[in-house]
This record gives C-alpha cells, structure tokens and sequence, in this order.
C-alpha cells in the first residue's frame, strides 16, 4: 500500500511540474494519447476531447526546426496533402456549402498524423499507448459477453446485434479483430524466450476476442480481413513449415467454429448467397447488394470526372440525381459509396486516389524493419486497406482514429529509434 501511494504522489508530481520542466510536459503528452487510445472503443465524444487536450499539451513542447522537418517526409507530407485536397475540392463542387464542409471533417483528423510522428520520435512511452488500447478492449470483450447474456444491460439502444455494449459491431469487430491478431507477435517471441506463462495468457486474450467474434457477433468485413491478415503474419514471421502447421490448425479451428456456432454460419451465408440473390434477382436492399449498388453508380460518377473529381461533398447529390425515378435497391441514396477508394475518386479523381494510395504505401514501407512496434503499426494499414474495400474506413470516425493513432504512435518511434541508431541514416519516408 505505501509503495502504491508513492508511486500515485510520484505521478501527480510529475503532471504538475509541467509548467516548468519540459520532461514533466512530455510525459502529461504521453498521458493524454494514452487517454485517447482507452476511450475510443468506448466514446467518440471522449476521444474527441482528449485528442483536442493532446493538441494543447502538445504546442508548448513543439521546437519549430525539428517539426518543420518531419513535416517534410511523405510520410506526413501526404495526410497533409489528402486534407487539402478536400479543402481545395469545395471550389469546384456543386453541392451546398454546409455539404461540402462537412465533407471535410473526415479528413481533419489525418492532420493528427504529423504531430503524431513528430512526438513519438522523442518519448519511449508508444507502447503505454498500445497496452491501453488493448486494456480497453479486452474491458470491452467482457461488457460484450456480459450484454450477450443479459441484454438489458446495454448502452446501446435499438440494436438488433447481441453482445453490442456501446457502439456498432462493425466498430467492435475492428478492434477485436487488431488486437486479436496483434497479439500473434508478442506470444510467439514469449515462447521463443520460454515466458509460457505470460504467452499463455496473452494467448487467452487473444482467443477471448476470436470466440466473441464466432459466438457473439462479428462484421462480415472482419470475417474477410481477419484470413489476410495471420497471412500476413505468417508470411513475414513464419518459416514454411511453421506455416503449414499453422494453416492447418486455422483449418481445423475454423471447421469447428463453424460446426458449433450457427452466429457464424448466418453471417458467411449472407455475405455469399442471401444478400446477392435478393438483390440481383428481387431488387432487395441487402447489405451486400446495396454496396454494389453503391460501386457500379461510383464509377459511373468518377468517370464523368475523371481527373479532379466532382468535388467535395458532392457524393449524395449524385446518388440523389441518380435515384430518380428508381425503385428498390435501385433507389437508395447514401453519401459514402461504402469503399475508400470509390469515396476518395467520386470526390477528387484521379488525383485523389493517387495521393490516397501513396500514403498507404509510405506508411507501409515506414513499417518495414521487424520487432513488435513495426509490427502493430503495419498490421494498422494492412486493416485499413483492406476493410476499406468494403467501407470508407479512413473518413469514419472510429477507425480512421484507429488508424491515425496506430500508424501516428508506432510510426513515430520506429522513426525515433532509426534516428538514435544512426542519425545520418534516419528513413526519409
């Protein structure tokens, strides 16, 4: 108890010398990214408030020189550019003003990308950002089993999926799904070095989130995502044999999550059949026929502007003018054709989706090197990119925030360590 209370002195004191000692400024940074990883797969209002916080904390330690030229690697030069290109696109949109500046907003919080890299190259504390995020989520996945059970314990009114505590599946699947396959590095390096106990119980977590997701709900983006990535795990951390076994035991898991949870066996007989039948033969809005309702017309519109797109915001005025006179799926109106990189090209062209596809592939290659801290932050993009094939994963709240904060804090202290092991070699991506 008395080490406790000291320790609990030592850490207030700490946040209340910052008004004086730039360490003590640093760390109340460290704090307040920490605060954003823990709400956001509970609150988007909280999160909201602790990024502004962060914001605040974060200008008296800025140092004008070193920012300007972490500025300048692509790595955060192109976030910056997707944002201005969206700000740039209202001039040539025909949509309402109040339209074309809410279009922006989902691009704002990529801004965040560059103060992010910039930060984290200077404290040792990313992974108390990480180590949140999981916390939280496992919170999470008991709230879920909880809810499942005894449903009138949810926050979520009106919702049809069990196990939903705040929130959406979609949102919940997404982060179950990170920090499910996320946790494959970390138990595999324990049992290298023979921690068994602690990978075992990494290990527990880990499933934790995989049978919520089988039994409990799960998004069916998260069902075709997840395979990818432990492919990309294996292919990066596995040797072949390893993989193999690997594979098979996915095999031998999978035939009997699908055997014992009928959750499970709706979800992928939706996505395969029901869905596509009722739209392509009775006109139905399905999950599924309604996003190839939404691609097929997004085309037709990115190809009418081709280079610099039809502007910002102009996405729903374009499905409102193509419902006319249509009935069924035929008729729906969204403002988010429910794929990245349709949104990006309705909006600003070709041109877009060159400055979107750059970005992914910088902060990829920025993800290069191995270790744990690589390792979260490229399986970041790989999830983005490939959810956001069938959403607009980077312009939604919360996983664009999973992203930003992702790539933003490990992609800063993979920068920072390149630096303090050879200054002159530091990655100029």
């Amino acid at each position: 108890m008395t080490d406790t209370a000291g320790t609990s002195t030592t850490l207030l004191s700490t946040i209340l010398a910052a008004r004086r000692d730039p360490a003590a400024r640093i760390f109340n940074v460290d704090l307040l990214a920490v605060g954003i990883a823990a709400a956001l797969p509970w609150s988007t209002s909280i999160t909201a408030i602790f990024a502004l916080l962060w914001i605040v904390a974060l200008i008296p330690t800025l140092q004008l020189p070193a920012l300007l030229a972490s500025l300048r690697r692509p790595v955060s030069a192109l976030p910056i550019a997707l944002f201005a290109l969206a700000l740039t696109g209202t001039l040539w949109s025909d949509a309402a003003w109040g339209a074309r500046l809410y279009a922006i907003e989902p691009t704002v919080k990529l801004l965040m990308l560059p103060l992010l890299f910039y930060h984290f190259q200077r404290t040792g504390r990313g992974l108390w950002v990480f180590a949140a995020f999981l916390a939280s989520c496992t919170l999470l996945v008991a709230a879920s089993w909880i809810v499942a059970f005894v449903p009138g314990l949810t926050l979520k009114e009106n919702t049809e999926q069990p196990g939903i505590f705040v929130k959406n599946y979609i949102d919940q699947s997404q982060e179950f799904a990170l920090c499910a396959v996320a946790l494959a590095y970390p138990v595999m390096k324990l049992v290298q070095a023979n921690r068994i106990k602690l990978a075992a119980l990494f290990t527990a977590v880990a499933l934790s989130f995989i049978v919520n997701m089988m039994f409990v709900t799960v998004s069916r983006t998260a069902l075709v995502t997840i395979p990818v990535m432990l492919a990309v795990f294996a292919l990066l951390h596995l040797k072949w044999r390893s993989s193999l076994i690997a594979l098979c035991v996915a095999a031998l898991l999978a035939v009997v999550a699908w055997s014992a949870s009928a959750q499970l066996r709706t979800k992928v007989s939706m996505l395969l059949f029901d869905d596509y039948y009722h739209y392509s033969v009775q006109n139905n809005p399905t999950g599924l026929g309604l996003r190839l309702e939404f691609w097929k017309k997004s085309l037709g519109f990115f190809a009418e502007a081709p280079l610099i797109g039809n502007g910002t915001g102009s996405t729903r005025g374009l499905f409102e003018r193509a419902a006319l006179g249509q009935i069924g799926a035929h008729a729906e109106v969204i403002g988010n054709p429910h794929n990245q990189t349709l949104n990006v090209a309705v909006q600003w062209g070709l041109i877009g989706v060159i400055v979107l596809y750059a970005m992914w592939l910088c902060h990829l290659l920025l993800f290069r090197s191995t270790g744990l801290i690589p390792w979260i932050g490229l399986l970041v993009v790989v999830q983005n990119i490939f959810t956001s094939l069938f959403n607009s994963h980077l312009f939604d709240f919360h996983e664009g925030w999973m992203y930003v904060l992702g790539v933003g804090v490990a992609g800063g202290m993979v920068l920072g360590a390149a630096r303090r092991a050879a200054p002159e070699n530091c990655p100029s991506i």
